[in-house]
């Protein structure tokens, strides 16, 4: 019935007012999906997704251990340094690193598990091989050691001694700069000598046992190449290693490698 009777409108429960309609239902899971918007709920996710993002991008770029040559990304060369041990010297101007990303800070040498094998068995793996960077000293040319039956050059066993008193079994800095044709990294490499932190070419260069590299192609100094050459000079005048050598007698490792080619051409 109509209440009160001079109403117009019906008060009949199934028949809404129009003045005031009924709230409308939120489809099903809406709440659901607010909830996850909240600052208290978003917040914590972003947070969290942003922190594991950054961990990831840290281990693959700064403490993944690269095992050889061939693991180095492209984008690495000329931006990114490798910090390792030197586990063996094998020439005047090279040697093999086992990379330790992050150092002792990461556990390498006392954690276990991250310790530097030292038996040659123990540095290669059944399945990639050598668990070893090849590394040549960029800007300089140390002389030749005998090898594929080519004599080898005055000084050549100094500058081997040399090298391996002066880095085996140490920790050094090597800045990569690009992979040579040989599939080594070439790098400027540096190793602490007490406090000080020492460029292990510039070295050599000073100690006359190696000459700055004169390739006509190919040749690295980062921006050390006037250095590089005042190092040499001030070996030269001293007459300090391969330079105690007389003028008439001295052959720079390049000019050795340019006869010896040419003689393998003859032949």
């Amino acid at each position: 019935m109509r209440w009160p009777p001079w109403s117009s409108k019906s008060s009949s429960p199934d028949q809404t007012d129009s003045r005031h309609p009924a709230p409308r239902e939120d489809p099903p899971g809406t709440a659901e999906r607010k909830g996850y918007i909240e600052p208290h709920n978003l917040i914590p996710t972003v947070l969290l997704t942003t922190t594991t993002l950054v961990l990831i991008h840290v281990y693959r770029n700064y403490l993944r251990r690269i095992p050889q040559v061939d693991n180095i990304q492209p984008g690495f060369f000329r931006k990114r340094s490798l910090f390792g041990r030197v586990t063996s010297v094998g020439d005047g101007d090279n040697f093999r690193l086992f990379h330790t990303p992050g150092g002792r800070l990461t556990g390498w040498g006392w954690f276990p598990g991250r310790r530097v094998p030292e038996k040659k068995e123990d540095l290669k793996s059944r399945t990639r091989g050598s668990n070893q960077i090849h590394i040549r000293l960029a800007g300089v040319d140390a002389p030749e050691l005998a090898h594929f039956g080519r004599p080898a050059q005055p000084f050549s066993s100094d500058a081997l001694t040399w090298l391996r008193n002066y880095i085996l079994h140490r920790r050094v800095r090597a800045y990569i700069y690009k992979r040579d044709q040989y599939g080594r990294v070439v790098a400027t490499v540096y190793v602490r000598r007490g406090l000080i932190r020492r460029d292990v070419g510039l070295q050599m260069l000073k100690q006359g046992l190696a000459t700055v590299y004169e390739a006509k192609s190919g040749a690295e100094f980062g921006a050390l190449e006037d250095r590089y050459r005042r190092a040499e000079w001030w070996a030269k005048k001293r007459g300090k290693g391969m330079w105690a050598a007389k003028k008439a007698d001295f052959e720079s490792p390049r000019a050795y490698k340019t006869r010896m080619n040419s003689a393998d051409q003859v032949k």
